[in-house]
């Protein structure tokens, strides 16, 4: 059944939503952006197949989680540690979806593979792994301008996300409608559905509960140079991309895995920037595999 939680670290709160078998071995995932806990939902029926309890917490400043300023890469992956440890989960596994990616590979960086045994990156926004902006020429040239706004104009940054919120909290068809035209064919076809759409939506909306502050906190992040190096990361690490994907290019993803030395390579031919859904199944199998190897 689903449910939402909460738990405190130190004097802040870290709102969650979980869906899946209540039972079943962890699966903490890194909703993307604008999104929020609510991402979960998505993944409920699958997650139930695999028999996982599939965990989505709101990152700082978003949704329900109070802001932390000053975060880092680390901080949200000892997050996500005592997240697992108030679940009572000894071992779990994280996965993380386009803005969410970049999350879920800190942890594995920075947490310790005994306890973190399955790590998959879905589409991730991965846009500071060598250097700051460093995909750029890879992106749209909204998402590359979103980039310079970020590094080198801060206040023009923040604008261009609160005009964001408005879209996704007050235009929320006419934000839905740019977004079917910016994805490719195999996308479109799954935003057709509106138990797909709605849900996305719903978790859109509650991003800015706060505002946009904490959305910006985290794209800031994403933007700027990663303080952890993922050439030096040798313990297994999925990559799962849409060969179409028009939101995060597979040529982004292609080069962080082939310099990633633990990467699994996952190609998703004619696969767009939803296949965090549309391959749900085989993704969250192979994590349900790993924490069953792991637990064995």
């Amino acid at each position: 059944m689903a449910k939402e939680g909460s738990i405190q670290i130190g004097s802040r709160t870290v709102a969650y939503y979980e869906v899946g078998d209540p039972d079943g071995l962890l699966v903490l995932h890194n909703h993307g952006g604008p999104s929020s806990r609510w991402e979960a939902a998505l993944f409920d029926s699958e997650a139930r197949a695999q028999g996982l309890r599939f965990v989505c917490a709101d990152r700082p400043g978003i949704g329900g989680s109070d802001p932390q300023p000053g975060r880092t890469f680390a901080d949200w992956a000892h997050d996500l540690q005592s997240l697992a440890d108030s679940l009572g989960a000894q071992r779990f596994a994280v996965t993380g979806w386009s803005e969410g990616g970049p999350w879920a590979l800190a942890a594995a960086a920075y947490l310790d593979p005994e306890r973190l045994v399955h790590v998959s990156n879905l589409s991730g926004a991965c846009y500071g792994t060598f250097g700051a902006n460093w995909a750029a020429a890879h992106l749209s040239a909204a998402d590359a301008l979103g980039g310079r706004l970020a590094l080198h104009f801060h206040s023009g940054f923040k604008l261009s996300y609160e005009l964001l919120e408005l879209g996704v909290t007050h235009f929320e068809d006419r934000y839905a409608q740019a977004l079917r035209r910016a994805v490719c064919p195999a996308d479109q076809v799954l935003l057709s559905d509106e138990q797909i759409l709605r849900p996305f939506l719903k978790a859109g909306r509650e991003c800015f509960r706060q505002g946009a502050e904490g959305l910006v906190a985290d794209a800031t992040l994403i933007y700027e140079r990663w303080p952890f190096d993922l050439t030096r990361v040798t313990r297994p690490v999925h990559f799962w991309q849409g060969s179409a994907d028009t939101l995060v290019p597979e040529i982004i993803n292609r080069t962080v895995a082939d310099k990633t030395p633990g990467a699994v390579w996952h190609p998703v031919p004619g696969g767009g920037h939803f296949i965090a859904l549309s391959h749900a199944k085989a993704i969250l199998a192979q994590a349900a595999s790993d924490l069953t190897q792991a637990s064995g």
